[in-house]
């Protein structure tokens, strides 16, 4: 397969640091980002600190950051192919309790992030006559789950979904595909020591690794026919649950 630059955002750990450890085990040069500088370098380190590995500390929701991390890959690779929106957040919240801070919060992380992050990569790829943008969003938010108070940070990730669709209909004739992976439960700190608890949300009673979401982030950033899809990573969850 071509050799790729996959930008990634918050990439330190969990989804986004296995998803780089993924293209750069098959050859691919990866860009890594996170705003925190040292749990950055800390993953830099761990995924091998390689000639194809670089990195850029900074807030996704600036454009700023967007416009470093395509120079770095143009610089140091000479594209950008591949844009994989990791960067999120995610808590639970009773409704009637979120105030502007809060929701601020979520908009400014999950939509501002991929909005203006995918908003810098864009014209890179409208240059070289093609790439692909990689969302990551949630089956939550076409599945509620009572007892999990989440409107802040699943209207963030609906956004996300919509931005979706409607970039890939604007940039589908220009060779650019936009997707969305919304992962299930998964493995990751995110989610803290009670993940296995949650195992039962999914049709096959287990909790997803990060792995399985970096398999299908590779798939899509290789397909040339993919775009305008939401595709759950999410063992049955957005299909039904397991209360065996």
């Amino acid at each position: 397969m071509k050799k790729q630059t996959i930008i990634i955002t918050g990439a330190s750990s969990g989804i986004g640091k296995e998803a780089a450890r993924y293209f750069l085990d098959r050859g691919d040069n990866v860009v890594i980002n996170s705003t925190t500088k040292e749990k950055l370098e800390k993953a830099y380190q761990e995924l091998g600190a390689g000639p194809n590995l670089a990195m850029v500390a900074g807030d996704v929701s600036k454009k700023a950051t967007g416009e470093k991390l395509v120079a770095t890959a143009v610089e140091k690779f000479g594209s950008a192919d591949v844009l994989v929106n990791n960067a999120g957040i995610f808590e639970t919240k009773p409704f009637l309790e979120v105030d502007e801070a809060y929701l601020d919060r979520f908009l400014t992380t999950n939509l501002k992030g991929t909005f203006f992050t995918t908003q810098t990569v864009i014209p890179q790829m409208l240059k070289q006559q093609g790439g692909i943008v990689i969302n990551i969003g949630t089956p939550l938010v076409y599945h509620a789950l009572g007892g999990v108070p989440a409107t802040a940070a699943i209207s963030s990730k609906g956004a996300i979904h919509a931005l979706t669709l409607h970039l890939a209909a604007e940039f589908g004739k220009k060779n650019i595909r936009v997707n969305t992976i919304a992962p299930g439960i998964i493995r990751t700190p995110m989610h803290g020591d009670r993940v296995d608890s949650l195992a039962r949300l999914n049709l096959m009673n287990q909790v997803g690794e990060s792995v399985a979401v970096a398999e299908m982030i590779y798939t899509v950033a290789k397909s040339n026919f993919i775009s305008g899809a939401i595709i759950n990573i999410d063992g049955g969850a957005g299909a039904g649950h397991n209360l065996n």
